[in-house]
């Protein structure tokens, strides 16, 4: 059904007598314009370009454009009017299946919203990433870059002030709607990329689609953050698993994957059947022997587009894409509850579509002339893919698909619901959503935070910072309790953050990398303060976290006042999902030099540099975070591992200075944890997060700077800068 198609350079053998030579054997390697010759010669080197994302000068917009004021004042219901007559004009040189490009623009959304993963918060429809490699070529996206192409005159129209990233999923909307199925509303605000998010990990396979188990360990315990079954899916092979066309071991897929992308089975049913019930699938030739490279392999004179098919036409009912052949309903631009009808109405027999697939139709010619040709040029049986019959036979899908084919009710509203959510989960919280049909309703999966009663000003900010000091709590678990409370964040899905005071709820109060005994007596006594000073406990934590660095550089001689934006809501635990909270918690973390794991999957470095990624920050700021953090005092547990001073609880730059130490000698004592003798004959002991700032010639490049002598207080404002960033990093309603 799929194949690789692959231009790139392979890797040899290490020779075992290379000598003086390259450890590794290249064919040939690249040019700098095609590839980065580090990576190839040292495959796995650090990758800190994760680091500085989104850099201006990759934007072709003005210095200063405001996507969000400038997508407000369009008139909404005039784009979609726009997008309308698009999706309901068919054009010769790509007609749309009977008529409607609608089924094929939604599931271009789908596709565009459903790489989203619970697990990291990444992939989702919130750069319009499905614009760029590898997303633009994988298998399971096959001719959705005519469906871009036909919105062309949309995006052309209204310019900037519309994102790729919010048309491709208003356009998802607006094909529901002109073929009758009522929206639970939509929210702009997505701020289109301009280069591939390259900090994704799809997998280790490199193959598409393999169908092997590079991706998984036991009997079927998908690696995390992974979602997708199988290199170059959204989520499973609609065949069956590895291509076994069982549906119910098929529906143990499916509820894993859905549930990594954070869907209940309700949920799930309601996406497949609702989604199904529009359209269908491409397979009227044989691949790949009809069909040409994906669209980052084409030919220069196509264009960008891929997936050029020499099968007749190559278009409308010739058109090739995944390989299966199958319309669902009798209505394919109908929106009704048919799918859940017809998926009962018959029994079904294995059958294969003219491109070899494995697919199901009724037994006995069953409603052989119910379907129409998406060129309405004859009718045919209705077909089910074998993760179609997994609704049915699968127990726990059964009941769900039973109940929503006798009340459609029921499934209009479960399907509205879950629709909103597939394309809106990786946005954030409400304050993101812009335009006349946001909803109204308070979804938890949001993380649904409230207004504050009162904002504090400088008054209370003040009096706050007097009662930390007179509580006679420590700057260490001060700063620990602050760091807990905020670096939650990822810049991914925008969840998490000291926003919401989620610090002193379930689940985040008792995850272990917390230290829930230290931390706890902290934030019993902020709350304390919290109710004495008419502040939200959000804002406390993060005004006694600036109090603690504050005193901390004041000790370190150095004066400053670490900025502070107010106005945190406090949420409740009723307003917490813990389930999906839960997935933020932090496994490792290198920024508390936090590593339980037992066997390493990677080193701890790898895992630093991504939670830094995830938390939106340089280079120079993980730099600064780490080193005043282990000067601070703020590691896990009561291990002095990387805290290479002997004035804990001073800002100072020690611990890079230490690191860059050119008469201190390190060895390895374990797996992992290291030995520095100094000069002195003072000793220390660091781990990889530690030792990496040293050794990493980028990092070390960073650190030098910092670890000079006229450095001292320029890392200090550094620090404080790097801690404000974090402390205010979920404030979006305040940062449009």
């Amino acid at each position: 059904m799929t194949r690789q198609h692959d231009e790139t350079t392979t890797m040899g053998e290490v020779s075992q007598d290379a000598g003086s030579r390259c450890p590794v054997a290249h064919d040939r390697l690249p040019h700098p314009t095609s590839g980065d010759a580090n990576q190839q010669w040292w495959p796995n080197r650090l990758n800190l370009k994760i680091l500085a994302k989104e850099q201006p000068v990759i934007s072709p917009h003005d210095e200063g454009f405001d996507y969000a004021a400038a997508f407000e004042a369009l008139d909404l219901a005039e784009v979609k009017k726009t997008i309308a007559e698009v999706l309901t004009t068919s054009k010769d040189w790509w007609p749309a299946d009977f008529g409607n490009y609608g089924p094929f623009m939604i599931r271009m959304a789908w596709h565009s919203a459903g790489t989203y993963r619970v697990m990291d918060g990444r992939g989702g429809a919130g750069t319009g990433q499905q614009r760029f490699a590898p997303l633009n070529s994988w298998p399971d996206n096959v001719l959705l870059d005519k469906a871009r192409r036909l919105l062309w005159p949309v995006k052309k129209k209204y310019g900037q002030s519309l994102s790729w990233a919010d048309l491709i999923v208003l356009a998802g909307n607006v094909a529901h709607e002109i073929m009758g199925m009522p929206t639970f509303g939509f929210s702009g605000g997505r701020v289109d990329a301009y280069e591939p998010e390259d900090d994704v990990y799809w997998g280790p396979e490199t193959e598409w689609t393999n169908g092997g188990d590079e991706r998984y360990q036991g009997e079927r315990d998908l690696d995390n953050p992974l979602a997708a079954v199988e290199m170059g899916l959204i989520y499973v092979n609609p065949e069956g698993p590895e291509g076994e066309p069982d549906p119910v071991k098929s529906a143990v897929d499916i509820k894993e994957t859905f549930r990594r992308m954070g869907m209940t089975d309700e949920e799930t049913v309601a996406l497949i059947g609702g989604g199904h019930t529009f359209g269908k699938t491409h397979g009227a030739g044989t691949v790949p022997e009809h069909v040409g490279p994906e669209p980052e392999a084409a030919p220069i004179e196509q264009m960008g587009l891929g997936w050029k098919s020499s099968h007749k036409s190559g278009k409308g009912v010739d058109a090739i894409g995944s390989g299966l052949e199958v319309t669902w309903t009798y209505h394919p631009t109908r929106w009704d509850n048919e799918f859940f009808h017809i998926l009962y109405a018959y029994e079904w027999e294995l059958m294969e579509s003219p491109a070899g697939a494995k697919q199901w139709r009724p037994v006995d010619g069953g409603g052989s002339d119910m379907v129409p040709e998406s060129d309405f040029s004859g009718r045919r049986e209705p077909r089910m893919l074998t993760s179609d019959l997994a609704l049915r036979f699968d127990p726990e899908f059964g009941e769900i698909s039973t109940r929503f084919k006798d009340d459609f009710a029921a499934f209009q509203d479960a399907y509205a619901r879950a629709w909103y959510k597939l394309t809106h989960r990786d946005m954030g919280p409400i304050s993101r959503h812009l335009g006349p049909e946001v909803p109204q309703e308070e979804l938890i999966w949001m993380d649904p935070v409230p207004a504050p009663q009162t904002v504090p000003g400088q008054a209370e900010v003040t009096a706050v910072k007097d009662a930390v000091a007179a509580a006679g709590l420590s700057v260490t678990d001060v700063v620990k309790t602050a760091w807990a409370a905020a670096s939650t964040f990822r810049h991914s899905d925008f969840r998490g953050g000291a926003n919401g005071g989620r610090i002193r709820l379930e689940p985040q109060r008792s995850w272990e990398v917390n230290e829930p005994a230290v931390i706890g007596p902290v934030i019993a006594t902020l709350e304390e303060i919290a109710r004495a000073n008419g502040v939200s406990f959000a804002d406390t934590v993060v005004i006694a976290g600036n109090w603690a660095v504050e005193k901390a550089a004041a000790d370190a001689g150095v004066q400053v006042e670490v900025p502070f934006t107010p106005g945190r809501g406090d949420a409740t635990q009723e307003q917490t999902d813990v389930e999906s909270f839960g997935h933020l918690e932090p496994k490792v973390d290198g920024f508390r030099n936090y590593d339980p794991r037992g066997t390493k999957e990677f080193p701890s470095e790898f895992a630093l540099v991504d939670r830094a990624n995830l938390l939106g920050l340089s280079a120079p700021q993980m730099t600064v975070l780490v080193a005043g953090l282990r000067v601070l005092g703020a590691v896990h547990g009561d291990t002095k591992r990387g805290v290479f001073t002997e004035n804990v609880g001073v800002l100072s730059n020690d611990f890079l200075v230490a690191l860059t130490d050119i008469d201190t000698q390190w060895e390895k004592i374990s797996e992992g944890l290291y030995r520095g003798t100094a000069a002195d004959g003072k000793t220390l002991e660091g781990t990889r997060d530690d030792l990496v700032f040293g050794s990493n010639s980028e990092l070390r490049s960073v650190a030098e700077v910092y670890a000079a002598d006229d450095a001292k207080e320029k890392f200090v404002r550094d620090f404080v800068a790097a801690w404000a960033t974090v402390m205010d990093a979920d404030r979006f309603d305040v940062k449009k």
